[in-house]
């Protein structure tokens, strides 16, 4: 999104000028037989001391892509808040970029369960993390297709 303030600037909708997302490089990336997918660069602005991706900011990532893939879906648009988290760090991601990649694994009136694997691309597509996350839903609209 561009905010009508400033003609080149990118911005992701909804969020305030100066959100911490700006310091992320994040693109939303199409693959086959998931959900969504978001891809994050490993920049200066993201790393820890020792030059990998920091482990907050990866969580961040994983919370976004899982939010992201409520918002479509056969029982319509869902708000959801994360009520768990649980997260398996297996390696540091040093290259990037880094793609999260969700999964809907359950999807009811109240709960979702989102799957979440993380990848540095730029490191042979490396596995550096995988996740489980439940969210506490409520409907936003109608049915996707529902006139």
């Amino acid at each position: 999104m561009t905010d009508a303030s400033d003609p080149g600037e990118k911005r992701r909708p909804g969020l305030a000028r100066g959100h911490a997302f700006d310091a992320f490089d994040l693109t939303t990336v199409d693959v086959d037989g998931a959900d969504g997918a978001i891809e994050m660069e490993v920049t200066p602005q993201v790393v820890n001391s020792s030059g990998a991706l920091q482990g907050g900011l990866m969580a961040t990532l994983i919370d976004l892509v899982a939010g992201t893939v409520l918002l479509e879906g056969e029982l319509g648009p869902q708000r959801g808040t994360t009520s768990d988290m649980f997260i398996t760090f297996l390696d540091a991601a040093r290259v990037g970029p880094v793609r999260a990649t969700a999964h809907v694994l359950r999807r009811g009136k109240r709960t979702a369960v989102v799957r979440v694997d993380v990848h540095d691309r730029g490191a042979e597509d490396l596995y550096v993390a995988t996740a489980t996350l439940t969210f506490s839903v409520r409907p936003t609209g109608p049915p996707a297709g529902a006139p």
